[in-house]
């Protein structure tokens, strides 16, 4: 096995914590074991069918305030938005309205904590690119106690990227910063315990967990959720709902035929002879949102049986030192999914949820969407689809000339309260009064910038 001893002291000097050089190193042996981490698909089979939120909805529509007062929610906010051309915080970016991602989460909890009188904590994950122009933002929320990094901030780690041929820590003299990479979000884990924050929650009385991406603004606290997670002393809870065209390739959970365990298996955990059958959406029906529920106390049990380390699977990434050169280093990226620990969790259990408690943004297709009247913002802050689209959003499809987000603001956005699937390809502007209802496809083949007028266009495909 390779020597770690160039690890420990590169992640030291940096000041990583010994707890994040400790996952790292359990990951790194198994790297070096040979484990490639693959869920093969005839080791599984899949869930046939969960608790539905929704049979849970009528027994707790109001916050207790003594749950709320345990409760931390926690929002991973590590994420630059580079792929749609932003270098500062994803969270920063306007959904619609003026509002930003982080405005309308921080006034999600400012409204529960004056409905209801509880001081519901929220925390986020930063990483060192999103930081210091997030804590800036939080500045203008100072009357309300979210401008002290101590009290808001956890910071992610970052671990060293592996060399292929040496399985050493690769060198890059001409950008040290490339040198390393984040961990994962189940790196969220690491930091809990890392910095001590996970003793300060517990000594403050803080039992339950709600973590979530933060540019999924359909993750809000629910009643009813809180109320079945507290009631059913479950040490883990994953939220799931039913898999769409539009999430195919998103991790799925599934069950280990040797044990029964639950599991969430990840693309990049598939075999490529796998492929089809990961993206089977009527097979494997029950796609992660990444929203998930722990206890505190349970998680501290896991920390010190394990040795400070959850111990997640290890995901092994294949890329170049820098990801824009393709001539660059060759390395390993290991990872962990926050999601995983659910086999992990002695009695986990997962949850299906309405599609309203996932509107993530991953692309400009996605953000053209929430921007449409097919979401809508709810009372208790949460951008979600709108009742009539039951659950399913429109699937948009968006030419490269509409990768980066400054491309969108010209574009304009038709009414989707009735799109099945809008295909955009080439510069094409939107005027007051589009309609879209079903499947349609929007053409310009010219350089030229053509308006698409009012009206409705239903199941067509429309040259311009």
């Amino acid at each position: 096995m390779s020597d770690f001893k160039t690890f420990r002291s590169k992640m030291e000097n940096a000041n990583v914590s010994e707890a994040a050089i400790l996952g790292f190193q359990r990951n790194y042996e198994a790297l070096c074991r040979d484990e490639t981490g693959i869920i093969s698909e005839d080791l599984i089979t899949p869930i046939e069918s969960l608790v539905e939120l929704d049979a849970l909805s009528s027994e707790a529509t109001q916050f207790s305030p003594e749950l709320l007062a345990q409760t931390v929610v926690i929002k991973l906010n590590g994420g630059l938005g580079t792929s749609m051309g932003l270098q500062k915080s994803k969270t920063l970016l306007k959904v619609r309205d003026g509002e930003t991602f982080l405005d309308i989460i921080l006034n999600q909890i400012i409204h529960q904590r004056e409905s209801t009188g509880a001081g519901v904590k929220l925390l986020l994950l930063n990483s060192f690119n999103t930081s210091e122009s997030t804590l800036k933002h939080l500045e203008d929320y100072a009357e309300h106690g979210f401008n002290d990094p101590a009290e808001v901030e956890l910071f992610q780690n970052q671990i060293p990227k592996i060399d292929r041929e040496t399985m050493q820590p690769v060198e890059y003299p001409e950008n040290p910063h490339l040198e390393w990479c984040p961990p994962g979000h189940g790196d969220v884990y690491t930091v809990l315990s890392g910095n001590g924050m996970l003793d300060k929650l517990l000594a403050e009385g803080v039992k339950y967990a709600f973590i979530s991406n933060a540019d999924n603004l359909g993750a809000v606290l629910d009643p009813a959720l809180l109320s079945y997670f507290a009631e059913s002393e479950k040490p883990f809870l994953m939220e799931v709902t039913r898999r769409t065209v539009a999430d195919k390739k998103g991790g799925h959970l599934t069950i280990r035929k040797e044990d029964g365990q639950k599991l969430l298996r990840e693309v990049a955990q598939t075999a490529e002879e796998d492929l089809d059958e990961f993206q089977n959406i009527e097979k494997h029906q029950y796609f992660n949102t990444n929203n998930i529920w722990v206890r505190l106390d349970s998680l501290k049990e896991i920390l010190e049986k394990c040795g400070g380390v959850i111990p997640l699977p290890m995901i092994k990434n294949t890329k170049t030192v820098d990801p824009r050169d393709k001539q660059s280093t060759p390395v390993f990226q290991l990872e962990v999914a926050m999601g995983a620990a659910i086999e992990c969790f002695e009695g986990a259990d997962a949850i299906c949820v309405s599609r309203s408690r996932f509107a993530p943004v991953k692309t400009t297709a996605d953000l053209f969407a929430l921007r449409s009247d097919a979401y809508m913002l709810t009372e208790d802050g949460r951008m979600a689809l709108i009742p009539e689209r039951d659950g399913k959003p429109p699937v948009i499809n968006l030419s490269d000339g509409y990768k980066l987000v400054d491309a969108l603001g010209p574009l304009g956005i038709p009414s989707l309260k009735e799109a099945k699937k809008l295909s955009i390809d080439g510069p094409v502007r939107f005027t007051d009064g589009v309609v879209i209802q079903g499947e349609v496809t929007i053409t310009n083949t010219s350089e030229e910038t053509k308006w698409v007028a009012a009206g409705i266009y239903k199941d067509e495909s429309v040259e311009l």
